[in-house]
């Protein structure tokens, strides 16, 4: 065996030790949802499970003994404000993209900055001042004011991503559509977006993560089940003195899954886009 391929192998075997590392936190959550609250409180700890169970799904969907939490309910909230969110935000900053790639405009460079600059603040940071505001006018306890707040995050990091891939287009092909005799709009919509689209559903991908996903805002901002998101639902499984482990990571795994499934929908489209905004010039 030459020196390249026992590298290459020692690398892929580091790699797959990191990872299993990272990994380690989500295969115990999966994990404990499928035991009962004793096995997981148990001390010493018990490594190998003795016993696994559905009981805990079965409870948390009100088939159970115990109080029902309205699953459905923040499934729906999450659904609506993660895609709601995620689409006019993926349209604005699109938009915005394609305008500091394609012109020229006073302030361009200026602009750009602030925009990021914005995103580098901590949303937690803004929690109380969003929090006044948002009960001025009403949007407390309501999924408007959490896609407010979710397109407000990801508009800055879509309008970074996006810049770059449409750098990467060569103009001309822009150019050769309007001498074809293409509007602006035909060109952008036939010919520079199908060369983008991988670096869009990147751009989308993370937007729909950083809004599903999302804790500390939606604590605050959500009271009832109307306007409550799955993360926040994590909380239904406190108490004053005893917290449900099993029914929490249990809530967990219902949250993992989507987030899984579509990043393995569309791993092709996310890869090509990461490696075509990696080569930005």
């Amino acid at each position: 065996m030459n020196s390249k391929r026992l590298g290459e192998r020692l690398n892929a075997f580091g790699l797959g030790v990191v990872m299993l590392i990272f990994s380690i936190p989500g295969l115990w959550v999966v994990l404990n949802a499928f035991r009962p609250n004793r096995e997981i409180l148990a001390k010493p700890a018990v490594w190998i499970p003795e016993e696994l169970t559905l009981i805990n799904f079965i409870n948390m969907f009100g088939y159970g003994e115990m109080a029902t939490i309205p699953v459905w309910s923040y499934f729906r909230n999450s659904l609506v404000i993660s895609v709601t969110s995620t689409v006019i935000a993926l349209l604005v900053g699109m938009m915005g993209g394609y305008a500091f790639a394609r012109y020229r405009f006073r302030g361009k460079g200026s602009i750009f900055v602030g925009l990021m600059l914005s995103r580098a603040i901590p949303g937690i940071s803004l929690s109380l001042p969003i929090f006044m505001l948002w009960s001025w006018i009403g949007l407390i306890d309501t999924p408007l004011g959490l896609i407010v707040i979710y397109v407000a995050m990801n508009i800055p990091f879509i309008v970074w991503l996006t810049d770059g891939y449409f750098r990467q287009v060569p103009y001309e092909l822009f150019e050769a559509g309007v001498m074809d005799g293409c509007s602006r709009w035909q060109a952008f919509w036939l010919i520079e977006f199908p060369l983008a689209k991988s670096g869009l559903a990147s751009a989308a991908i993370f937007a729909f993560l950083v809004s599903w996903n999302e804790f500390a805002l939606a604590t605050q901002l959500t009271r009832s089940t109307d306007s409550k998101t799955l993360t926040v639902g994590l909380m239904d499984f406190t108490a004053q003195f005893t917290i449900d482990w099993a029914g929490m990571c249990s809530m967990a795994v219902i949250i993992i899954i989507p987030a899984v499934l579509l990043t393995f929908l569309v791993q092709k489209h996310l890869i090509s886009g990461l490696t075509f905004g990696g080569i930005k010039g």
